[in-house]
């Protein structure tokens, strides 16, 4: 017997006996049961131990076909969860909105390479679903692909609701370009159908490549593939690129690209964004002709916080205005899957504090589709211990989501050009060092700066200065936090850390392409009884400082680089910049400048518009 054929028969023989020996239901995660009409549920879909014949499930996709069935997709990763060892493409099928499934199915094996990143896309004037899809050799062993990777693009039909699959081909000829010779990637998450204008039926996925020039990766491609034929024929159309420098360093990368159609017509980009010098892990990009061209370059977004993932988008509600963005919350790590809503057509993003949270758990890739006329479903990978444990799918209706906020109160930035920023939680007026100052709570209490490309400080020198007042004993009482958060991502901050009996100020800094340093400083008291201290650190002259009260406490010798790239970027007052961690105290005159200017000053002493 082909060893492809009996692989396929074993799988479904051990998911038949999974089936005959009544396995119980995997219990939903934190919800009622998905049989329940509930605002949300939730249920595990795929996962090694439900569904035998792999060791790994990730990298969802899921669409819904003209006939109402939900197809939803992964890789099934037949010996661990590397990226391009033996990975098959598998689907499973549910007919009544995603509270059942049918058992899992494989579309296609890769009999050894890898054949995954799954891209399906619905054509609703046949009924058609079209899969596009990237074969590699696989690495025996666990390991990555070679650089060059021999990505080439493959495509699948389904004309029976995603029961049966045509023989993949090879679109090499069509959508592989000459300079797309290195890394190749088609979505992975669903592409869509244009419903409105001259380019009405259009079908649109996303692909990222990468350009060799022999001995080194010279440039990155984002890309739009469109087809005016169902899929038949297809041709590259928007495409931006941005050149890699000879010491590794780009502006962006924009990957993993997931689409929208905006009510107006126009294709809304967004894509995960890989260690370019340019600030925010989300970038993202419109086409207004149908995919043909880009309006303008990729711009990545500082403060829509998530960590570097894949993500994905769905217009949702009357006339699909809102859009909705299912990313994981944490801007360091793969955990927190929130949904976020923009009700511009993706211009501006709700910020994590208005998001809804799915789940605290580790999570990673996703993506979203309209189940039923009630539901919206989410499909994600998540986990207690990796993000990678399993892949789940989530139900709710738009009623489950967050209500719509209004504008937060504000409190004055009288820095030049400066908004004011935003008073989150409860955060009160109380005595201060001078006049008045700002009590937190240690729950939700905080103040959040808007962006202003002024307050990345880069690799300027500059002082960070705040009078603080605390009583606390133990946790981690942040103060300032500027830039990004973790151990690799460009970062400035102060915090109290009473159970140690210090304060501590920490900068870390990215040089060209070499790995990021870090550089801290300690007192050796944690300044917590109750009274008014003067807190500094000053980067300048070769050293990082910090004094209390006036007296030096610490220094230490600088690293060079810039404090504020390569990451998603927040300022709070008060808060961890991954709100893991809230002051509980009172902070007055908090101020950052860099040469004769100020970056911000925050007097502490107003808050407006609050009822």
């Amino acid at each position: 017997m082909h060893r492809r054929s009996f692989r396929v028969r074993l799988r479904s023989l051990l998911v038949a006996l999974a089936v005959a020996a009544a396995l119980p239901a995997p219990a939903a995660v934190g919800a009622a049961g998905p049989d329940t009409q509930t605002p949300f549920d939730q249920q595990v879909l795929f996962k090694a131990s439900q569904d035998p014949g792999y060791a790994c499930y990730r990298i969802p996709a899921v669409v819904k076909t003209v006939r109402g069935t939900l197809l939803a997709f992964a890789e099934g990763r037949t010996n661990d969860c590397s990226d391009a060892g033996d990975i098959d493409i598998v689907v499973k099928r549910s007919e009544d909105g995603g509270r059942t499934w049918s058992p899992l199915q494989v579309v296609n094996e890769g009999a050894g390479d890898t054949h995954g990143n799954p891209a399906p896309i619905v054509d609703r004037r046949t009924g058609r679903i079209v899969l596009a899809e990237t074969y590699n050799t696989g690495v025996p062993g666990g390991g990555n692909c070679p650089v060059p990777c021999d990505r080439t693009p493959h495509l699948q039909y389904s004309d029976d609701d995603g029961r049966s699959w045509s023989a993949p081909r090879d679109l090499s000829d069509q959508l592989l370009p000459a300079d797309f010779n290195s890394w190749y990637a088609t979505g992975p998450v669903h592409g869509i159908q244009l419903t409105k204008g001259r380019h009405r039926g259009r079908l649109v996925f996303s692909v990222n490549a990468e350009t060799w020039n022999g001995s080194r990766v010279t440039a990155n491609h984002a890309a739009l593939m469109i087809s005016d034929d169902g899929g038949d024929n297809w041709r590259v159309g928007a495409k931006d690129s941005w050149p890699i420098a000879d010491d590794g360093t780009f502006r962006q990368k924009p990957s993993e690209m997931t689409l929208a159609e905006r009510p107006d017509g126009t294709i809304y980009v967004s894509g995960r964004e890989q260690d370019g010098t340019d600030l925010g892990h989300r970038t993202d990009a419109v086409s207004r002709d149908g995919g043909e061209s880009f309006a303008g370059p990729f711009a990545a977004i500082p403060d829509l916080y998530a960590p570097q993932v894949q993500a994905s988008v769905l217009p949702v509600g009357k006339g699909g205005k809102r859009l909705l963005l299912a990313c994981p919350g944490d801007p360091d790590r793969r955990r927190t899957m929130t949904i976020r809503s923009s009700y511009d057509g993706g211009r501006t993003w709700e910020s994590f504090d208005r998001g809804t949270v799915v789940t605290t758990d580790w999570s990673g890739y996703s993506d979203l589709v309209q189940a039923d006329p009630e539901y919206v479903g989410l499909m994600y990978e998540g986990g207690a211990v990796d993000a990678r444990d399993e892949i789940r799918f989530a139900r709710f209706t738009l009623d489950w989501l967050k209500e719509r906020r209004g504008p937060d109160p504000t409190t004055d930035d009288r820095a030049p050009g400066a908004r004011g920023a935003a008073v989150l939680g409860g955060a009160a007026a109380t005595d201060g060092r001078f006049g008045r100052a700002l009590a937190f709570d240690g729950v939700d209490d905080a103040v959040r700066l808007p962006y202003r490309k002024e307050l990345a400080l880069g690799t300027r020198d500059f002082t960070a200065s705040l009078w603080f007042r605390y009583t606390a004993t133990t946790g981690e009482q942040p103060l300032l936090w500027m830039g990004g958060i973790g151990t690799t991502q460009p970062q400035v901050w102060l915090r109290g850390e009473p159970a140690s009996n210090r304060i501590t100020g920490l900068i870390t800094a990215r040089d060209g392409s070499a790995a990021p340093r870090t550089v801290s400083v300690r007192s050796t008291a944690a300044y917590n009884d109750g009274a008014w201290h003067h807190l500094e650190l000053r980067r300048g002259g070769g050293a990082l400082t910090m004094s209390v009260d006036g007296a030096a406490v610490g220094s230490a010798a600088d690293v060079p680089g810039s404090v504020s790239r390569n990451s998603p970027f927040g300022v709070h007052v008060g808060q961890r910049m991954d709100s893991r961690a809230f002051f509980t105290g009172a902070i007055d005159d908090v101020r950052v400048t860099s040469g004769d200017a100020d970056v911000l000053w925050l007097p502490m002493d107003r808050v407006h518009g609050r009822s």
